[in-house]
C-alpha cells in the first residue's frame, strides 16, 4: 500500500501532526508548497491537511488540491490544526469530493495548544488507514 502525506502549515502545527503521521506511516511528510509535493504516483492513502485562514484554506493548498485526481489517490483522510475552528476539514474535504476522490468520513482535529502532546492519538488514528 502507498501512503502519501501532505500538508500546509503557517505556524508548525499542522506540519507536526504531518511529521508524526508520516513517522507511523514510514513516509515524508510533504509540505504542498515544495518542490516536488506533487503526486507522481497513485498514493492509495493520502492524508492531507491544512488549517484555517481567514475563514477559508491557504492559497497554497487551494492549488495543490486542484492538482489531485481520483485516478492518483484512492482515498484521502484529512487532518486539521487550528485556533478556534474545524472548517478547514470542511473546505479541504469538499474540494476533494468535488474532484470525485473518496474522503474517509473520520478525521483528525487538534486546538492548536494541543498539538504538543498528542502524538500517540496520531499514531493510533494513523494506523487505522495504513
Amino acid at each position: 500500500m502507498s501512503v502519501a502525506v501532505r500538508y500546509y502549515s503557517r505556524s508548525g502545527k499542522t506540519q507536526k501532526v504531518a511529521e508524526y503521521i508520516a513517522e507511523a506511516a514510514g513516509v515524508d511528510a510533504i509540505s504542498v508548497d515544495a518542490e516536488g509535493a506533487g503526486l507522481s504516483e497513485k498514493a492509495d492513502v493520502l492524508f492531507i491537511g491544512g488549517a484555517l485562514y481567514a475563514y477559508g484554506i491557504d492559497d497554497n493548498l487551494k492549488q495543490f488540491l486542484k492538482t489531485l485526481s481520483s485516478d492518483k489517490v484512492g482515498k484521502a483522510v484529512v487532518f486539521s490544526t487550528s485556533w478556534l475552528s474545524k472548517h478547514a476539514l470542511d473546505l479541504i474535504k469538499n474540494e476533494l469530493t468535488d474532484k470525485g476522490i473518496q474522503v474517509e468520513s473520520d478525521t483528525l482535529y487538534f486546538k492548536s495548544k494541543a498539538v504538543d502532546g498528542c502524538r500517540d492519538e496520531v499514531v493510533r488514528f494513523t494506523q487505522k488507514y495504513i
